[in-house]
Formats: C-alpha cells, sequence, structure tokens
C-alpha cells in the first residue's frame, strides 16, 4: 500500500438522514480535525432534530463488505463505532474488526439511546455490546445514561466508582461525557489514574450530534498519533466548541452541533427557511 501522510478514520455506525448525528456528524468531525473520513453504515434512520421516525438496519453481509472495501483500497488507521442496533449487526462488526491490522486503534460510543427518547439498541443486545465491541475498544465514550444502561442494575453513582466499574469490562481506556453530568466535566480513566476534564455548559447552544463529534474527533486525533488522554482533551474542546456554536435555528428541536463552524465564516444567511433562492 501505498504511503500516505493523511490519516483514514472508519466510521461504523448509523445514518442520519436529518444530517445531525451518526455518520454525517462523524464525518464533518473527521474533516475538522484534518483526517480523511470512511464509513461503513449499520442502520438507516429516517430521523430529524425532533426525533426518529424509523429505522432499517442493513445487511450483515453489506456491513462487513464496506468494511473490506474501505480497509483493503484506503486503509485504516482508527476506527469509531456508533449505533449497532441489535446482535446480528454487533456480530457482523466484531468479525469485520477481527481483519483489521491487530492495534489498530477502536473508539466506542455507544449509542443506546437518541436526544429525543428513541431506543437505538435493542434491549436483548446490551449484553453482546459489552462482551463483543466494549471489551475490545481502546476508549469507550458513554454520557451518563448510557454508562448506566451498560452496567444494569449495578450502577454506581455518578463519579469515580462509575468510570472504574466501566473499566472493568474491559477497555482500555474510559471517557463517561459530562452533558448529562451535574458538571460539565468529562471523566477519563486509563485504568491507574482518573483525570477531570472540565469545560463550560452551553446552554445557549445545540448539541444533537455531540457524542458523535466528540467520538469521531477523539479516534481522529488516535490516528494522527496522539495519546488516549491528549485525544480526550482535544475531543471535549471541539465538541464543546461544536455545541456553543450549534445550529438552533434549524429544525423544530435539538439543532446540530456545528463543528465546521459555520456560524463563524461570515458569509451571509437567509432570513427565513422558507424564503425563495435568488434566480440565476
Amino acid at each position: 500500500m501505498v504511503a500516505r501522510s493523511i490519516p483514514v478514520v472508519l466510521s461504523i455506525a448509523g445514518s442520519d438522514s436529518g444530517g445531525g448525528a451518526g455518520i454525517q456528524a462523524d464525518l464533518k468531525a473527521f474533516a475538522a480535525a484534518g483526517v480523511h473520513g470512511a464509513t461503513a453504515v449499520t442502520a438507516i434512520t429516517a430521523q430529524s432534530t425532533v426525533g426518529v421516525v424509523d429505522v432499517e438496519p442493513v445487511s450483515t453481509a453489506m456491513i462487513e463488505a464496506q468494511v473490506e472495501a474501505v480497509a483493503g483500497d484506503l486503509g485504516v488507521d482508527a476506527v469509531k463505532i456508533g449505533m449497532l442496533g441489535d446482535v446480528a449487526t454487533i456480530e457482523a462488526v466484531t468479525r469485520a474488526l477481527e481483519r483489521l491490522p491487530a492495534g489498530t486503534p477502536v473508539v466506542h460510543d455507544p449509542v443506546m439511546i437518541a436526544e429525543s427518547g428513541a431506543r437505538l439498541l435493542a434491549a436483548d443486545a446490551v449484553q453482546a455490546l459489552v462482551e463483543q465491541i466494549v471489551s475490545r475498544a481502546m476508549v469507550i465514550t458513554p454520557n451518563l445514561m448510557e454508562a448506566r444502561a451498560l452496567l444494569g442494575d449495578e450502577a454506581p453513582d455518578d463519579g469515580e466508582a462509575l468510570v472504574r466499574a466501566l473499566h472493568g469490562l474491559g477497555p482500555g481506556h474510559v471517557v463517561v461525557t459530562g452533558g448529562h453530568r451535574h458538571e460539565a466535566t468529562d471523566l477519563f480513566f486509563d485504568g491507574a489514574t482518573l483525570t477531570s476534564l472540565p469545560g463550560e455548559r452551553h446552554l445557549q447552544g445545540a448539541a444533537h450530534g455531540s457524542g458523535c463529534t466528540h467520538s469521531s474527533t477523539l479516534a481522529a486525533h488516535l490516528s494522527l498519533g496522539a495519546p488516549p488522554l491528549e485525544a480526550a482533551r482535544a475531543a471535549r474542546a471541539a465538541a464543546g466548541a461544536a455545541v456553543a456554536r450549534g445550529l438552533r435555528e434549524l429544525g423544530k428541536g435539538s439543532g446540530p452541533v456545528d463543528v465546521l463552524g459555520l456560524t463563524a465564516t461570515g458569509s451571509p444567511r437567509p432570513s427565513s427557511r422558507s424564503a425563495s433562492p435568488p434566480l440565476p
């Protein structure tokens, strides 16, 4: 394979038709971090800022074929895994990961429940997710609700006990993101040291896709050679800035984050979404 200067990061995740989360958010975060993004779509969602209307899983054969096509041609320097949906999808992704070079960094954002409350992971798939994906990841990045769902009824309260319990499931590093915690502080744990990654809470921003943006940025920085803690710091900063710039005027629900700085470009913006474009 020809040597390349730009890393390739593969997103294995669902598609958000509204463009705010899922692979759409991942590709934007990859671009913002300066890496090339590739995708293996696990599910197609009919989704907007308001909620998830419908979900259609992609066949397991197609999921594996997508990963093989990317790996065989472009190569893969890091993987971000998002929505998997069910046991069959988890097993397909596991098979695909086993065919990647040993040591390829894997970041898993355990997407289980959408911001709107829609369930995106089958209840009977949690154990398979823990055993086959969480346990092999270099870094997992659950929010508080996802962390408790992974641990089940025995989940500790928010804090050090929670990240230690998650680390006990097998991943190399754990980041519990701060969006749903009392303080907007990410907790990073490497098995020995707990590090707080503080940040501001942007109540006037928009947060749809913030978890995807965080985990994708983290994977991108791993592909660029950053150690996990440094990558987690960069991800916290990028996700926070993207929420602060969030596109609140888009959609009727929680608007999408703005990781590309669209609100800072200074380009003219229409005063109304219903306005007609100018004639040529």
